[in-house]
């Protein structure tokens, strides 16, 4: 493999057709992620603060917007995922739940670009799943039973042309004043919202 060629990114959750048929000797496209966020390790339950530098710029028209959404209340974002999803690739993402540790109550999406669906799946019966549709620019909360008993998908055939997921994500009440964690809390809180952030790549599994 020549030492320019880059490699798909994908992993975990995320898959695309062209990393689950690539092969060592095989030039496949690089995953479109920008993470502006803490560096979490969601297994040992450590956060790293250091290069993390706030959510960026463009994104502060959209925080301010969404804090005038009543179901919103309150919240305030500490991280921002931006992910690209080309049908030329395949891209998917597995039913999952987000981290609980770390991640707050509210899941915040921004779908653009074009019409896709939410696919929510319950924990405890894996033969129901519920389509919710997601139109171009339309925005998606995911709390409540919803968050924490239904694992959410996007399915390979809902992605018919390219589709940009903006994705906002708040600390848990751990991190929060009160909390034992409120020290990192407050710095990462602190930081997103300076709104100088750059992008930190690739994230683990959350």
């Amino acid at each position: 493999m020549k030492t320019d060629e880059k490699r798909c990114s994908c992993k975990g959750i995320r898959s695309c057709l062209l990393c689950e048929n690539s092969s060592k000797n095989t030039t496949v496209a690089h995953e479109k992620l920008q993470d502006y966020g803490p560096k979490v390790n969601f297994k040992k339950q450590k956060v790293k603060c250091s290069a993390f530098t706030g959510l960026p710029g463009f994104s502060k028209f959209l925080v301010d917007r969404l804090a005038s959404i009543p179901e919103l209340s309150g919240f305030v974002p500490v991280e921002l995922c931006n992910l690209e999803y080309e049908p030329s690739r395949g891209a998917a993402i597995d039913a999952h739940f987000d981290d609980f540790w770390i991640w707050g109550e509210r899941l915040v999406t921004v779908n653009l670009l074009s019409d896709t669906y939410l696919s929510m799946s319950l924990e405890t019966n894996p033969g129901i799943e519920v389509r919710v549709p997601l139109p171009r620019r339309s925005l998606v909360v995911v709390h409540g039973p919803a968050r924490y008993q239904w694992k959410h998908a996007i399915h390979r055939q809902d992605i018919q042309s390219r589709r940009l997921a903006m994705t906002f994500r708040e600390p848990t009440v751990e991190f929060l004043p009160g909390g034992p964690r409120s020290d990192i809390g407050d710095q990462l809180i602190r930081t997103a919202l300076s709104f100088q952030g750059i992008s930190v790549g690739e994230t683990s599994d959350r």
